[in-house]
């Protein structure tokens, strides 16, 4: 027996489920695929390692599926301010602030596990989706307009509409066969949860150094998040470790503002990679979030991005069964690309100009550094903007970016 829907979306994370909710009550007949449901939630338990910066336009996405709720009752931490520096010289430093455009919050730092359990459990209200989970792919057989999916338990899944939520290894794109240009920087990101001497935190901050940034995410209390950007031999020297010359390492390496650190509570690295797939869609397939991009984290943005392709591809697909248009043609599938591929070309050639412009230690080169971080402080309007682009507030966004709820005829 095959089962037959209009979307498959294969990959339940946090991009692949946010698409399916924004296709919640709608027409559309939609099954999600996941390998396993995560952990449950429990408010003693401590913070996972894997946190996202999530921005107003994400928050936005969020609450316009009703999946906001759901996050807010576990844990959150807003954070009101935004300061970044040079190594030698916190005199010529910027610090964004959520009041100078009028906001409460900046953003929020949310564990993505709670990310995921939220949306799934908004998705069981949906009786048009079904969450198949847990499940193990098979087989994809990619045809346009009516792919098959093989599970490992023999059941077989028939769509007209194949969405690759599945990671930057994306099973789904090599199916169809779409290519992507990538390249691996020399650069592991080292993540550990701590305790600190401080109590609750209100400001995100990030240290360029000459061998890669230092950055504090406040969590709840005195909770934080520290990433450490570095070369892989370094990365690989640091996790070898024990706990005591570990923390004395990190006190050598972080500023003062970090204060001191009572506890690690874990720690974990994962190499950079950049990747860009040569194309987002072809007949009867698009790709979201890592499967369509990755991206320097060094501002915390593929999480944003990916919700954006999400509330992207989900206004494309809504907007074309109210037209009548067939979901799965290239040329309806296509509204979505443009909507997103430059966008994230942009966002990521930005990630790559500081990435090279920061891990420069030429002395000229730092100077201007300075002197334009120095100056980014005092230009008002153009402050403004720029932090406007980082909550995601500006440019041609999705209705759901801004709020909308997703249109359901």
């Amino acid at each position: 027996m095959k089962s037959r829907y209009d979307i498959l979306i294969v990959g339940g994370g946090m991009v692949g489920a946010t698409l399916a909710c924004a296709l919640g009550n709608s027409e559309l007949s939609v099954a999600v695929l996941e390998r396993d449901f995560p952990p449950p939630f429990d408010t003693g338990q401590p913070y996972d390692l894997r946190v996202s910066a999530l921005s107003a336009a994400s928050r936005n996405i969020l609450q316009a599926v009703g999946a906001w709720d759901g996050i807010r009752s576990r844990r959150l931490c807003p954070y009101q301010r935004m300061k970044v520096w040079e190594a030698d010289d916190e005199r010529a430093a910027t610090e964004f602030r959520a009041e100078e455009i009028g906001c409460e919050a900046l953003g929020h730092i949310v564990e993505n596990r709670i990310i995921q359990l939220a949306l799934i459990e908004r998705l069981k209200a949906f009786d048009n989706v079904d969450l198949i989970c847990p499940s193990q792919t098979e087989l994809i057989e990619y045809a346009p307009g009516s792919s098959l999916v093989r599970l490992a338990d023999g059941r077989e899944i028939v769509a007209r509409l194949l969405v690759a939520a599945d990671g930057g290894q994306s099973r789904v794109r090599e199916a169809a066969g779409i290519g992507v240009h990538q390249w691996d920087y020399d650069q592991h990101a080292l993540v550990a949860s701590v305790e600190t001497a401080y109590g609750q935190q209100d400001i995100t901050w990030q240290q360029f150094t000459p061998t890669g940034p230092l950055a504090f995410l406040p969590l709840g209390g005195n909770h934080a998040s520290l990433v450490w950007y570095a070369r892989p031999d370094q990365v690989k020297r640091l996790m070898a470790l024990d706990e005591t010359a570990f923390l004395d390492e990190l006190h050598a390496a972080f500023p003062q503002c970090l204060g001191r650190i009572e506890r690690l509570v874990a720690r974990g690295f994962f190499p950079l990679r950049r990747q860009h797939a040569l194309q987002y869609v072809t007949d009867g397939v698009a790709l979201v979030g890592d499967a369509a991009h990755m991206i320097h984290p060094l501002a915390g943005q593929g999480v944003n991005i990916g919700l954006l392709d999400a509330a992207a591809l989900a206004e494309t697909l809504l907007d074309a069964q109210a037209a009548g248009e067939r979901i799965d043609e290239r040329q309806v599938l296509h509204r979505y690309e443009q909507a997103r591929r430059n966008h994230n070309l942009l966002m990521m050639q930005v990630m790559d100009s500081f990435y090279r412009v920061f891990s420069n230690d030429s002395l000229p080169l730092r100077l201007l550094r300075n002197v334009g971080l120095g100056l980014a402080e005092h230009a008002g309007p153009i402050k403004r903007k720029v932090i406007r682009l980082a909550m995601g507030l500006d440019g041609n966004l999705p209705r759901l970016a801004v709020g909308a709820a997703p249109r359901r005829e």
